[in-house]
């Protein structure tokens, strides 16, 4: 098994747990440095609206080796006030597209007259477009109105599948997510299109998708628990979010591979036509990932712990485990003394044998007949009880010793 893998079972078993709950506050914190950039990028440089949101006109040649200065000078070189070149790819080969505020009929006319004698192409094959800023103002309305009845259809989904206080956990998500890949917009100068907005409306249902998944989860795990002690409302969801941890991580690492090919690899092969659509997916779905796990949760348990009954069951859950730790306090307490007081007894003990078995001169006595050490316990073979220690034989010292008279022989 991989060690994702093995990671993954360990934290739906519960044997590995990170504190996502716990620290939201850290979370929150990051969150709001990120929020704060986006937003100051959005006042601050604005968004770099494409023509189809205000309007102009817009000149597509085949060129194969114009270049983008030279096509900007001629657009210059007619009136034009900061016009914008790319290189298109397509299939009939390379191509230069101007892009330009609002032309009169003159200046269109000659605009294509210019770059048909810088470039050498016929007048016929350079494609002069006029798009109103009418049809860009029509399709952000649009946008709009599908997002507020697509969040007000998550409300009435969540408020009924879930409860109320998911709904709102799953719209600050999604709110976070938004003002995130707009303000990288913003941030690095992407120009906004038609593909922007249906990237930010796609990455809405991804964000959502994976909350719901957490959920669901948190909702298995909470059942039935008020009414036990066994943990709280945010340990439980923490478990829960554990518990998906690696599925969120892969689908994510799925999703965003081939985005990442199509924003970073797409270009340096000359098809930079989706990058707009894929730098939303690609910062929608990170961030998305990021706020179901570190914002949504801990959103929902903050608003579901005011209820009295999560009041109730914490204060449950912390005096059950403070009286567990009480209880292996003392257990450890009465054992360390149990083993101090034996081997207390166990060195005075031995003590007393060491002493009662030395002579006065520090020679251990030991009666031969009985073949039992004087100082012991034991007065004879068998015997218990305690003895009296007779006194101690002195060695004789040379040339002191007396002689017995010799016993008479008897006739």
């Amino acid at each position: 098994m991989s060690r994702l893998g093995d990671l993954g079972q360990r934290l739906y078993r519960g044997d590995v747990s990170y504190d996502f709950v716990g620290q939201r506050k850290r979370w929150y914190l990051i969150s709001a440095g990120i929020l704060v950039v986006a937003i100051a990028a959005l006042l601050i440089r604005g968004l770099h609206l494409g023509v189809d949101f205000q309007g102009g006109n817009v000149a597509t040649f085949p060129s194969k080796s114009g270049t983008v200065a030279q096509a900007t000078a001629v657009a210059v070189s007619i009136g034009a006030k900061d016009p914008t070149v790319t290189e298109v790819s397509s299939p009939s080969g390379r191509q230069l597209k101007v892009v330009t505020e609002t032309l009169t009929g003159v200046q269109a006319a000659a605009l294509t007259v210019a770059l048909s004698n810088q470039f050498g192409v016929p007048t016929g094959e350079i494609s002069v477009q006029a798009i109103s800023a009418d049809w860009g103002a029509e399709i952000t309305q649009k946008a709009l109105t599908g997002l507020g009845v697509f969040l007000l259809l998550i409300v009435i989904f969540l408020s009924v599948y879930f409860e109320w206080r998911m709904a709102v956990a799953a719209l600050v998500a999604l709110a976070h997510d938004l003002v995130i890949t707009v303000g990288v917009y913003a941030l690095v100068g992407f120009i906004v299109t038609p593909a922007t907005v249906i990237g930010v409306l796609t990455i809405l249902g991804y964000s959502l998708y994976d909350t719901v998944v957490v959920f669901d989860k948190v909702r298995e795990n909470t059942r039935g628990l008020a009414s036990s002690n066994r943990m709280t409302y945010s340990g439980a969801a923490n478990l829960a979010v554990n518990q998906t941890l690696v599925r969120s991580i892969n689908t994510s690492l799925i999703a965003l591979l081939p985005v990442a090919s199509i924003l970073f690899v797409g270009p340096l092969l000359g098809a930079d036509t989706l990058k707009d659509l894929a730098l939303a997916l690609f910062v929608g779905i990170a961030a998305g990932t990021y706020s179901s796990i570190f914002i949504a949760t801990p959103v929902a348990c903050q608003l579901k712990e005011r209820e009295p009954a999560m009041q109730a069951l914490a204060k449950r859950v912390a005096a059950r485990e403070a009286a567990g730790k009480a209880s292996a306090a003392a257990a450890g307490a009465g054992a360390g003394a149990a083993m101090a007081g034996g081997r207390a007894a166990g060195r005075t003990a031995t003590a007393v044998r060491d002493d009662a078995a030395d002579g006065p001169d520090g020679v251990d006595r030991v009666d031969g007949a009985q073949g039992t050490d004087i100082g012991g316990d034991a007065t004879g073979p068998g015997a218990g009880g305690s003895a009296t220690r007779p006194p101690a034989r002195r060695p004789a010292q040379p040339g002191t010793a007396k002689k017995r008279p010799a016993k008479k022989k008897r006739r």
